[in-house]
């Protein structure tokens, strides 16, 4: 399966005012200030087209890639950068670095990345909810995919050390597949699902329900595309940043949620990242 396809699209970024032309690179990573066409702090994942300028800054970093091509260039401040057609080159000073990358990217998933990055420019100002009160629930897997054959199932109840049993069974089956019982709310199923199938799964804990869920493998080659991927904790940044696009990409939304959650905790100077999940 084909996760990342070349297209065109024209992203619309509100809070700029303004229409991107058609895209051939974006940004996956803003330190400092910097600017497009003089408009102050550009989105993450907004997009840039051809002949667009971009300033960077004293002491400031701005990383674009090029969606043909899946190449980064690193762009250091002071300085101003011109977006050619397949590179980018400055003005003055050192010229851009440049990383090779595997990545492409779906200019549909960027457009939704966009749009919530300027939903979360105008909302930034918005205290954050209260976190609900602990209470017994199914925690993961419950909606959409899963980018893994051998999920960890988690969930919630009101003793965390109280012993659990999970019961696991193919939607419209009636025996269950797997039954195992475990305590502190959590349990990594030992063979393998399996690929493109919807499950339904339910916890029982002190003769009560915990809960159901259901959920659906992603195909034999979806998931060695992710398991080929998926970057350690010390990748790039803009390596994190793509692979929770693919992941949202590939449906498997809980997953993407929290790479998105782990990145927006490390750079708090990005808000646009809290709300790319949501």
């Amino acid at each position: 399966m084909k996760i990342f396809q070349r297209t065109f699209l024209v992203v619309l970024l509100a809070c700029h005012g303004a229409f991107a032309a058609e895209g051939i690179a974006f940004i996956t990573n803003i330190k400092g200030e910097a600017a497009v066409d003089g408009n102050p702090r550009p989105l993450l994942l907004a997009e840039l087209s051809r002949g667009q300028k971009v300033t960077v800054g004293k002491d400031s970093t701005v990383s674009v890639m090029y969606i043909a091509s899946g190449k980064e260039f690193v762009l250091k401040g002071p300085n101003e950068y011109l977006v050619r057609e397949s590179e980018i080159a400055g003005t003055a000073g050192a010229p851009a670095a440049i990383r090779d990358t595997q990545w492409r990217t779906s200019n549909r998933v960027l457009a939704q990345a966009a749009q919530s990055s300027a939903a979360s420019v105008r909302m930034r100002s918005v205290a954050p909810p209260k976190p609900a009160p602990a209470q017994s629930a199914l925690l993961f897997p419950t909606e959409g995919a899963v980018a893994s054959l051998q999920p960890t199932f988690r969930w919630r109840t009101p003793d965390p050390k109280s012993q659990g049993e999970l019961t696991l069974l193919v939607i419209g089956q009636e025996k269950p597949v797997h039954v195992a019982k475990a305590t502190g709310g959590s349990y990594r199923i030992p063979a393998k699902l399996r690929p493109e199938t919807e499950y339904a799964w339910t916890v029982t804990a002190s003769g009560s329900e915990v809960g159901s869920g259901s959920f659906r493998t992603l195909s034999t080659d979806a998931v060695s595309q992710v398991e080929k991927r998926k970057p350690s904790d010390k990748a790039e940044f803009s390596d994190r940043l793509l692979f929770a696009l693919m992941l949202q990409e590939m449906g498997a939304t809980q997953e993407a949620r929290e790479s998105w959650s782990r990145l927006a905790q490390e750079r708090g100077d990005l808000p646009e990242l809290a709300s790319f999940g949501k």
